[in-house]
Order: structure tokens, then C-alpha cells, then sequence
């Protein structure tokens, strides 16, 4: 592990995103935002899969995307490094023919539930890919994640509508130690697959859960951005309009809404990056 070793000697930054084709610009945009806002090497692995034959749009991400990821973190710190993991055997293996397959979220959304089958390190950081950071993630990663099987933040509908405790899976400082001992993930994956639910692994990971730290709320905001925040998450919200509520889902990538709705301008040299790259490379948006 020496050459993954920062200039402190510490051990990198470990993030993990899973998603296809279709998300790359999500995932640039907040792999530039950590690259901003960190000095520390970083290892970033994608779980991506090809299912085409399922669905045209489901094909994974490339070997040419993953090397401008890498060259975005690299610029940052050389110890920096990024990699495909291709999860289609085991998703295929685990989760296929499951009761939630075909549901609001694609295949990819589950891919996290596979951790497990894989040589991961002991500790790692889940971001979905609409968030961003606006802060040290390292921050985060620093956290004593000891005897926990993850830390999460609080879901800021889901803890008032379902529960108190109720967490968004969102952000997850995983402990793949304790998971595998308590075999959370296989049991999750047992229960997304034989029970129909609309957000099965978030709803699952709550529910079978058995140790987990809740983190503060800066390493998943769900609104606002405050002085705080490390983490941003542009997960779907309600507003409230007179006497009715109404759903919006705004991501990174949709940034005329992400000023002219959120008012959010702090990420405005980041888009001016990812435009820059855009020329570069003629990648698709």
C-alpha cells in the first residue's frame, strides 16, 4: 500500500460511487467538488455494470471516463487514483429476478448492496452521485467508525414521516469489517429482493441495521447549504406552497435550477471546470 500512501503518511481518502454511462457528468462534478476542496489522496471505485440487454441506457461507465476522473484527482494529489469495478456477475448472482428490479431507482442504485463480494478496504466512504462537497471530506472520513456498521445523517422528510432514527442512505462512512461480521448486507439483499418497497435499500439498511453512527448534519445536507456543510446532497425535497406540498428533484448537473430554484451559486467555478473538460475531451452531457 506505500504507493497509495499521502505525503503524511496517512492512509488515502476511500470513496465509492456506483452508477452507468448516464451519471458520469453527476460523478465529474463531484469528484471535482472533492478534488476543490481536499488535499488528501484520494481512492475513488465506481461499481458500474453493462445490462444493456435489459435496458439500452444501462451500459457502464468507460475506461476514458474513469481516466479523466483520475486525471481531475491527480492534479490535486498524485497518490490519487480512480477504478472501475465491474459488478455485473455479482449483481446477476445476488439480485436479479428481486421484487424491486424494476422499481423508481435503476439496478445500479443497489450495487452498494454487493460490497461485500468485493476486496474492499475496511473503511470507506458511499456517495451517491448527486452530491458535492463543499468541505474537507476528509472531515468526514476522520470520524471513528469503531464498532458501527455505518454512520449516516438523518433524513431530514424520513425522520419526521417514518421515523426518528430514520437515516439517508445518501452518505454512508461504511465499516466493511462490521457489516461482513453481521452479514448487513446479505441480509438486506435478502429483504430487497423478497419485499417490494419504493426506496428498498435505504428503507432496508434502516431497518436491519443494527449498530449506526448518526453523523451531523453537514456530511449530508438535504436543503440549504450552511456555513457547515461539507457535503451537499441534491436528493428530491418538498416545498411548501400555500396549503399544498410540492416534490422537487434538482441535481448538479441541472444548473439553470440549481440557481434560478435552490439559489445555490457556491459551485459556479466547479461548472466553469467541467465546462473546460467538456471541450477537452467532447465527452456527452
Amino acid at each position: 500500500m506505500k504507493s497509495l500512501m499521502n505525503k503524511n503518511c496517512e492512509q488515502p481518502v476511500q470513496i465509492c460511487y456506483c452508477g452507468n454511462k448516464k451519471v458520469f457528468p453527476q460523478i465529474l462534478l463531484s469528484v471535482l467538488s472533492v478534488a476543490k476542496n481536499t488535499e488528501s489522496a484520494v481512492v475513488v471505485r465506481i461499481f458500474t455494470m453493462d445490462l444493456h440487454e435489459v435496458d439500452p441506457r444501462f451500459v457502464p461507465i468507460t475506461d476514458g471516463q474513469r481516466a479523466i476522473l483520475e486525471e481531475v484527482l491527480r492534479s490535486k494529489n498524485e497518490l490519487s487514483r480512480v477504478y472501475l469495478v465491474d459488478a455485473g456477475e455479482e449483481y446477476c448472482r445476488n439480485l436479479t429476478g428481486g421484487k424491486n428490479e424494476k422499481g423508481f431507482y435503476t439496478p445500479y442504485a443497489l450495487l452498494r448492496l454487493l460490497f461485500d463480494k468485493f476486496d474492499l478496504p475496511d473503511k470507506l466512504i458511499y456517495l451517491d452521485t448527486d452530491t458535492m462537497c463543499c468541505g474537507d471530506i476528509a472531515k468526514l472520513w476522520a470520524y471513528d467508525i469503531e464498532g458501527y456498521e455505518f454512520g449516516a445523517v438523518k433524513d431530514y422528510e424520513g425522520s419526521f414521516w417514518i421515523n426518528r432514527h430514520y437515516c439517508n442512505s445518501g452518505v454512508l462512512l461504511m465499516n466493511m469489517k462490521e457489516c461482513r461480521r453481521t452479514d448487513l448486507l446479505g441480509r438486506v439483499r435478502k429483504r430487497v429482493m423478497n419485499r417490494r418497497m419504493f426506496m428498498p435499500d435505504q428503507s432496508s439498511l434502516n431497518k436491519l441495521a443494527k449498530n449506526k453512527l448518526y453523523l451531523p448534519r453537514a456530511f449530508n445536507e438535504q436543503r440549504g447549504i450552511r456555513k457547515d456543510t461539507v457535503i451537499k446532497h441534491f436528493c428530491r425535497g418538498m416545498k411548501w406552497y400555500g396549503p399544498f406540498f410540492k416534490l422537487y428533484n434538482y441535481k448538479q448537473t441541472d444548473r439553470d435550477n440549481v440557481h434560478e430554484k435552490l439559489h445555490i451559486y457556491c459551485f459556479d467555478d466547479i461548472y466553469a471546470q467541467y465546462d473546460e473538460l467538456q471541450k477537452k475531451y467532447d465527452f456527452e452531457i
